[in-house]
């Protein structure tokens, strides 16, 4: 099995984030970068080399025998979007994840990531309830894998 490259790394989160090219992206990652931390409590960390996470739980997918740790939620300011992994899969989402959603403003979503252009297309109120709501709810259900 090959090994997984996204893991936990002690690289600065505030330095990669200071390093991103874009003046719009750079701030709108600082931005992020307080709201995660004032929505879960906990302190940021690198995840490779682009994402940043906030807790963490180990998992083994049903599927096939990988087995890793992840984050419970957390963000990457990627060039074309800014990918927040907070969204617990729309089938197991927690109440009032839909109505969130539709008070977001402009976003997408796939799987369990949601992608936003930039924040000033989103009410950050809404975002900052939907991390909140997120990582209590990863937290909750991820309770015996929690590290």
């Amino acid at each position: 099995m090959a090994e997984l490259k996204t893991k936990p790394t002690d690289a600065s989160a505030r330095d990669f984030i200071e390093g991103i090219e874009g003046e719009v992206r750079r701030k709108d990652g600082l931005v992020l970068l307080k709201m995660f931390a004032r929505a879960t409590g906990q302190k940021p960390r690198m995840w490779g080399e682009s994402i940043v996470g906030f807790g963490m739980f180990h998992y083994k997918s049903a599927r096939s025998s990988q087995e890793g740790d992840w984050p419970l939620v957390g963000f990457s300011p990627r060039k074309q979007n800014l990918t927040l992994y907070v969204m617990p899969y729309m089938s197991a989402g927690f109440p009032g994840l839909r109505d969130l959603l539709m008070k977001l403003g402009k976003h997408k979503t796939s799987g369990s990531c949601l992608y936003i252009n930039k924040l000033s297309d989103v009410n950050p109120k809404a975002l900052e309830q939907l991390i909140k709501k997120s990582y209590q709810h990863n937290k909750e259900l991820h309770k015996s894998n929690l590290k």
